[in-house]
């Protein structure tokens, strides 16, 4: 029995012996996995290992004695974390020992040392006793790139866990690594390196006399010029080295002294990255430089960088010089000053203006805008720089802009100034008296209303800016000022409709109007008012604009200016009062400026929005008079001018953008007022909430109300379809049944459309459950019943259509089913087209309900999906259906293709490609604008796919391209020019063929086909030319 125990005892350190004989003697790799596996699962201990390992290591063949080593480090750097203390101190001795071993040996050593390094039971002491060993045994530069990357390992190990141990040593520390550093080449060794450097510093490691030794070693390698071989496995970038590098030397003010000149230099040299990294390190060092480091330096600095802004052809440069004296002004701006020592930032900036300022006074104007730039880059970086600079430079070009004559000089001059001024927008001053621009205001403000007066558009638009900003300066603007710059501005609004300085005027009117609002409500609303009155009469002059355009840019002016909620207690009921004046007969008016009043409500609403107060006064101000003036309009008994009008269905459209864009953002609580009227409204007649409410009979849309009465369901739709998903609509069983009536009404299909959109928006937010499958079933019977009958089958389908829609968009189950019932319609010899025209629809964003603003539940990705669950019927079908059926289904997948996401399409491209090409000689020029809108970037994303194709293609564009559409004729030659893309030796046989049929097109009746034309012809001129 004890001779069995014994065998069982030595079994497993025979073993061991047979694995280290394998892979010290048979030169074999996998037996150190396995020992280290086994010492981790216990069945051997580290001490056995080295038993085992005993001949080798004492081997006099240095080859021998390095695998056994090998073995020993590679069982470490897995089972470190199992060492004991006294392990530990035996294997760093071992380890140290081995050091002075034959060159050979270091590589495996250093291996063991690294794994040692990690060890949580190292004792202290050891870490720095390891160190001197490797600073005074190891050459480490002699050492390979892997080895040497191991030193820096072992020293980054311990500088993470026993910092203080090495702070012990001193300045022999940083002395050691330096040696250890110099001389590095390899970028892999250097990111490591520098961080240890940086590490060094940034942990106030003691640097002694070696600051400007550690400069050295680190300082060669500025600037980096490294480029990384292709297909390079380790994925350095020059970037990373620059990076790392740049934190080093910007690291600490001690590297001031050395850094500084070795700058200038590169930024004076001719080679642009070395420019570019000074200019940039530069930047970096003013972040942790004072003026102590600077002092002796600013003057070569300065000159540097002038020379660059002043003479450079690379914009990269001016740009970096530029943020390089912004960032020396902000650093001098921020040193705290002795009572006896020099302000470096007056001497420094008094250099800058001497040497800028009398560019500002060529008559040239040469270097006016360089010299404008530095100054401004040095007065952006500080208050006090800020002040010092604007005073000296502001007089010297208000100066400028009255010497000069012509409008484009001005024109420089004050974005100079406006330059200026919008800096000193970055400073706050308590002090009203401290404000550097209060002595120049008046100046400023009648150079501005000059460039307001000139007839030059380019000169007024930089005198709008500029009047904008000098309005945002707190308390600049006197109420003279105002009411002048107001009085611009209002002469401005009203010049040509769309013009550069209107647009820029009315931008400017909303900007002020939130800071001035009171000077507005004073002196520009009632000049509005007042216009929206004057007779035509009055508006007659010579070549002014006409009555239409001044009152549609009265509208324009009177929404732009409603940025402030006082602002709109005013312009809101001038517009509604507006509108009811029209209403009543007293203006001629036609659809088109009841719109304009309609889309200037809207605009009102959207500034609304911002504000929740401002948003309810709208919404209770606004949406009682819209529905007062359309249920007015639609009593039977009412023969006003404006009757038809109001009830027109772009007039409608109109009213239910400002309705819907007026609840969006109505909070739940609000919204629950509102809609405690306005349902009752349109289901009961209750009126008593809508002003001026004495109408001739009752308004009831849905029981038995006239045509008129039914169209303004498209009113109740924006409402209600626009409302939060939690504020609870009453009375919704009868409502939603009423609307389920009304959508299959044939007598009017502007109703019944508004009908089945209301229905559906509500459908779409209802709370799953008993009620929304009631709803769904009821639905579901009255699709069925219509598209049985004959006289409401167009009105089924649209129902079925908005329903499929409703339910697609929150992936509910039964939308499959409807799909595929909306897939079977294509073959409906009545509704086959307007079906396919509804794959259009469901993929389209809607803007009036359904939509992610009217809080309708949009999940993501509905499109995709839907394209996976449906494209492979529709190609089915497709094949199997008869031949005057086949243009449905291709219009149909047109629609889906060309509404999907383009990376979502490429992989199923080559089997679809068959169809879209057949699309394209579909008769229906829907179908050939859609397939050509989905080709195009088709041909710029997928070319050797579509290359495949080529002869088709060519044949079938060019025969697109005399489509009596001129919609088709656009978009056929420019895939025409995008078939440029595909590889030239396909493309090159059809060159002679392509040019000579697209000569025809550059005669087109239409301008922008010509353009099209010269556009693709050109591209296949100079296809297999040189350079093309």
């Amino acid at each position: 029995m004890a001779a069995a125990a014994a065998l069982e005892a030595v079994a497993p350190t025979g073993n061991l012996w047979g694995l280290v004989h394998d892979f010290v003697m048979g030169q074999q790799e996998g037996p150190a996995d396995q020992v280290a596996a086994e010492v981790k699962s216990g069945s051997y201990t580290v001490l056995q290992v080295v038993e085992a390992l005993g001949s080798s290591l004492e081997n006099p063949e240095p080859r021998t004695r390095a695998r056994g080593i090998q073995l020993l480090s590679q069982v470490l750097l897995q089972c470190h974390s199992l060492l004991l203390e006294k392990e530990v101190v035996h294997l760093i001795l071992f380890y140290e020992n081995r050091l002075k071993d034959h060159h050979l040996v270091i590589p495996s050593v250093l291996q063991g040392l690294r794994a040692l390094s990690l060890c949580v039971s190292l004792p202290p002491g050891l870490a720095v006793s390891v160190l001197k060993a490797i600073f005074q045994e190891v050459h480490v530069q002699s050492l390979p790139q892997v080895d040497r990357h191991t030193v820096y390992s072992i020293i980054t190990n311990f500088m993470r866990t026993r910092e203080e141990e090495l702070k012990s040593l001193g300045a022999d520390f940083t002395f050691g690594f330096i040696q250890v550093m110099d001389g590095e080449k390899d970028p892999r060794n250097l990111l490591v390196a520098f961080h240890i450097v940086h590490d060094l510093i940034s942990r106030d490691y003691s640097l002694g006399p070696f600051v400007e030794e550690l400069f050295e070693v680190t300082s060669c390698y500025f600037p980096i010029d490294f480029t990384p071989p292709p297909n390079d496995p380790h994925g350095i970038q020059r970037e990373d080295l620059i990076l790392s590098l740049r934190a080093v030397l910007a690291s600490t003010p001690r590297f001031a002294e050395f850094l500084l000149p070795l700058l200038i230099e590169k930024v004076d040299s001719e080679i642009l990255s070395a420019k570019l990294d000074s200019l940039q390190t530069l930047n970096a060092c003013c972040a942790v430089y004072g003026q102590k480091e600077l002092k002796d330096f600013l003057p070569s600095l300065w000159a540097s960088i002038r020379r660059e802004v002043f003479q450079t052809a690379s914009e990269r440069v001016e740009a970096e010089g530029l943020a390089a004296l912004h960032s020396l002004t902000a650093c001098l701006s921020r040193s705290v000053l002795r009572a006896d020592a020099e302000d470096l930032l007056d001497s420094f900036l008094s250099n800058i203006l001497q040497d800028c300022r009398h560019h500002l006074c060529e008559p040239d104007m040469k270097l006016v805008w360089p010299s404008a730039k530095l100054l401004q880059a040095a007065a952006g970086a500080s208050a006090r720089a800020c002040d010092h600079i604007t005073s000296n430079v502001l007089p010297l070009l208000l100066e400028q802009f009255h010497k000069h004559s012509q409008s484009n000089q001005r024109r420089t001059i004050l974005e100079m100034i406006l330059g200026f001024l919008k800096l000193q927008q970055k400073w706050s001053y308590e002090d009203k008296d401290e404000r550097p621009l209060s002595d120049f205001k008046d100046q400023l403000c009648s150079l501005v209303f000059m460039a307001l007066t000139d007839p030059n558009t380019q000169l007024q638009l930089v005198g709008i800016r500029t009047l904008t900003v000098l309005g945002a300066q707190p308390d600049l603007l006197s109420s003279g000022d105002l009411e002048l710059a107001v009085g611009h501005l209002y002469r401005l609004s009203f010049l040509e409709e769309d013009s550069q300085s209107w647009v820029a005027a009315l931008e400017a009117s909303g900007t002020l109007a939130t800071v001035y609002p009171v000077a507005f409500s004073r002196h520009l609303v009632p000049k509005l008012a007042e216009e929206l009155c004057i007779g035509e009469s009055d508006l007659a002059r010579g070549d002014g604009p006409t009555k239409c355009s001044r009152h549609l840019c009265c509208l324009q002016a009177l929404s732009a200016v409603s940025t402030h909620p006082s602002i709109v207690k005013e312009t809101l009921p001038l517009l509604l009062q507006h509108l009811c004046q029209m209403n009543k007969g007293n203006m001629a008016a036609g659809p088109s400026e009841i719109i304009a009043i309609c889309q200037s409500l809207q605009q009102v609403a959207e500034k609304c929005q911002l504000d929740p107060e401002s948003c309810w006064y709208f919404h209770q101000t606004a949406i009682p008079c819209l529905l007062a003036l359309a249920v007015q309009a639609s009593m039977p008994e009412e023969h006003s001018v404006l009757r038809k009008v109001l009830l027109e269905d772009e007039v409608l459209a109109a009213m239910v953008s400002v309705i819907s864009t007026a609840t969006t953002h109505l909070s739940p609580d609000l919204a629950a007022q509102s809609v405690a009227h306005i349902v009752p409204l349109f289901l009961d007649g209750n009126i008593s909430f809508l002003p001026e409410n004495s109408f001739p009979c009752r308004f009831q849309p849905f029981q038995d109300g006239s045509s008129g009465q039914r169209r303004l369901v498209a009113l109740l739709m924006a409402f209600v379809c626009s409302l939060p998903r939690n504020v609870e609509i009453p009375q919704l069983n009868q409502l939603m049944r009423e609307l389920l009536e009304l959508s299959c009404c044939h007598s009017c299909p502007f109703s019944s459309t508004a009908a089945a959109k209301c229905f559906a928006g509500l459908l779409n937010k209802h709370p799953a459950g008993q009620q929304l499958d009631e709803f769904l079933q009821l639905a579901l019977d009255k699709v069925e019943a219509g598209l049985g009958s004959g006289r409401c089958r167009s009105q089924a389908f649209t129902l079925l259509l908005w329903v499929t829609k409703a339910l697609l968009l929150r992936y509910h189950p039964l939308s499959s089913c409807l799909t595929e019932q909306l897939m079977g319609l294509l073959s409906d010899p009545e509704l086959g087209p307007a079906a396919a025209d509804g794959f259009s629809l469901l993929m389209s964003d809607c803007t009036d309900v359904l939509t992610r603003a009217g809080h309708a539940e949009v999940r993501i990705m509905f499109r995709q999906r839907f394209f996976t669950d449906n494209v492979p019927a529709l190609v089915q079908g497709f094949h199997a259906a008869p031949q005057d059926v086949k243009p449905n289904y291709l219009k149909g997948l047109s629609h889906v293709l060309n509404r999907l996401p383009k990376p979502v399409l490429l992989p199923e491209l080559p089997t679809l490609l068959s169809l879209l090409l057949e699309a394209l000689s579909c008769p229906d020029s829907v179908v050939q604008l859609s397939t050509l809108s989905c080709l195009q970037p088709l041909l710029l994303e997928a070319p050797q796919v579509m290359s495949l194709h080529v002869d088709t293609l060519v044949t079938k564009f060019l025969n697109l391209s005399s489509s009596p559409s001129m919609a088709v004729r656009i978009a056929a030659l420019q895939c025409m020019h995008a078939l440029t893309r595909l590889p030239t030796p396909v493309l090159l046989p059809y060159k002679p063929q392509v040019i000579r049929a697209l000569a025809k097109p550059l005669d087109d009746k239409k301008r922008l086909v010509r353009k099209e034309a010269v556009s693709a012809r050109g591209e296949w001129f100079l296809l297999g030319s040189p350079g093309s």
